[in-house]
């Protein structure tokens, strides 16, 4: 494929050309540029010579640009950008298409069937169109087909693992979701003109072996590490967690996923870099061929792929010092939603005390390189036979041990997803209707685990402080209609409100409610 020449000029690529030449870390993964003398296309954070205006074709996705007929930077490597998740709340092409994208960079979309649905008929049936008409309003809004995306992303985390870690290729393929070596591999060198083992011996990264590998994850700036580690610090289960804010900015832990029926413990860290703008990821070398499974978790557990030039658009005017906090969120979604009905109206040291008490009863022995770092999180199979006096003697109250029981019975069996690809409504709902969760919960693990930008905990008293509607009559409501002007970034706002605002905490009279952010 030979790169095709530029169109005509406009006023928003002259912008991004004047970013790339500024390498703006701001804009990394919010564009790629192509460049027609070279054929190969780069991230706006390149540190290559900047080609020539005339030379440079702008593209949103990496899909769009090797659509093209560019090929990836060997030097800045686009597959380390953050994603550009973009949200809507009014056109209905568009937000189909941004749903389309979220499940695309989700779990199980990359899975390859040997039989059954395609990825696109089962994209299309999630979203309740024809697999056509989800097709045509994909290649009407960006110029690729939803495969095209597909292939892409594979292909990217395909050349990431090859560059960063020593897997066999065999591994890589399947990893990166191709059914068999020999279409991984004329996928590869249709898209890329070479196998994936000339690749390796380019020497365009420094593998190494065993846990030594190391990913990068590139964010954009800014980022308030200090406040998001401190979050987590606060929060930590011992054993399980363990963050480091003084000299090293990192955060480890053991964790556990399931994958194509099989489960995969292990252990990653994750080091902020002090240098640049991006994480320093690795992991247990039986994570390795799950990898790209881990990495989109980690990514969303730091909220790494957050647009603060976006967000801070709508949300700087009601918290200006607020501009590079995250929504912390979650490996495990299920976690995630334990610990959220253990720390309802009691204080975040309470809720601490008790997840750590789960965790020593309930929870499985793992090695790792770390003393501090021991044992694993239970999982929903076992949670989902607790008895009540175990759960009882551990001081969690009955209508808390009957929602841990039943939210780990609906994960367990498959009947509630808690991660970033499922549906919100449909999930919010379902947690609803377990016993003990209540809307407070459920949009705080829509927040947190199902990744959903746009949560508001109408009931929260430190947002009715923020809002200032504290005291009002219907304050839920006065406070979901003052939230308006957040949209569509109101999990941002919460995590403000919380961190910045006027909380009942700073006033000196906590409230359970307001403290109970688990």
């Amino acid at each position: 494929m030979t790169a095709s020449r530029p169109p005509l000029a406009t006023d928003a690529d002259d912008a991004r050309y004047r970013a790339m030449a500024a390498r703006d870390a701001r804009f990394d993964g919010r564009f790629f540029t192509g460049v027609t003398s070279t054929g190969i296309y780069c991230r706006p954070v390149c540190a290559v010579r900047t080609p020539r205006r005339e030379n440079c074709r702008f593209f949103a996705l990496a899909a769009q640009a090797e659509s093209a007929g560019f090929r990836p930077c060997l030097r800045c490597r686009p597959e380390l950008a953050p994603r550009a998740l973009a949200w809507s709340v009014q056109d209905a092409p568009d937000i189909l298409v941004r749903e389309a994208l979220r499940l695309l960079e989700g779990e199980g979309a990359w899975e390859a069937a040997a039989t059954g649905p395609s990825p696109l008929q089962r994209l299309a049936a999630r979203l309740g169109v024809s697999d056509r008409h989800l097709r045509r309003i994909f290649e009407t809004a960006l110029g690729v087909s939803p495969l095209q995306y597909l292939q892409t992303r594979r292909l990217l985390a395909a050349k990431q693992l090859l560059t960063d870690t020593d897997l066999p290729v065999t591994q890589v393929a399947l990893a990166s979701g191709f059914g068999s070596v020999r279409r991984f591999n004329a996928a590869f060198a249709g898209h890329y003109g070479l196998n994936p083992t000339q690749l390796r011996k380019t020497g365009a990264g420094t593998a190494a072996g065993g846990a030594s590998s190391t990913v990068r994850l590139a964010y954009r700036p800014p980022l308030d590490v200090p406040a998001l580690l401190a979050f987590f610090a606060k929060r930590q289960i011992h054993a399980v967690e363990s963050v480091s804010t003084e000299g090293e900015q990192a955060l480890r832990r053991t964790v556990r996923l399931v994958a194509g029926g099989q489960v995969h413990s292990g252990w990653l860290s994750a080091r902020f870099d002090p240098d640049r703008p991006q994480v320093l990821l690795q992991t247990s070398d039986n994570l390795h061929p799950v990898l790209p499974m881990v990495i989109a978790r980690a990514r969303a557990l730091l909220d790494l792929d957050a647009d603060p030039q976006a967000i801070n658009a709508v949300l700087h005017g009601a918290f200006p010092e607020g501009d590079g906090l995250r929504v912390p969120g979650a490996f495990d979604g299920f976690e995630l939603a334990v610990r959220a009905v253990l720390g309802q109206q009691i204080t975040v040291a309470a809720a601490r005390t008790l997840a750590q008490r789960l965790m020593e009863r309930f929870g499985e022995p793992i090695d790792t390189p770390w003393p501090a770092l021991t044992r694993l999180f239970p999982s929903p199979a076992v949670l989902a036979g607790a008895a009540g006096d175990a759960l009882g003697q551990l001081g969690i109250v009955r209508q808390r041990q009957a929602a841990i029981v039943a939210l780990a019975q609906a994960v367990d069996s498959g009947r509630l997803a808690l991660h970033g690809a499922a549906d919100v409504a449909a999930t919010t709902a379902a947690l609803c209707g377990l016993p003990g969760i209540g809307d407070w919960t459920a949009q705080y693990i829509a927040m947190r685990a199902l990744r959903w930008p746009d949560a508001f905990p109408a009931g929260d008293v430190a947002l009715h402080k923020a809002l200032g509607v504290q005291g009002a009559p219907r304050a839920a409501q006065a406070a979901t209609a003052a939230s308006q002007a957040w949209r569509p970034w109101r999990s941002y706002a919460v995590i403000r409100a919380w961190t910045l605002g006027s909380t009942p905490a700073a006033s000196g009279a906590p409230t359970p409610q307001s403290l109970s952010k688990t």
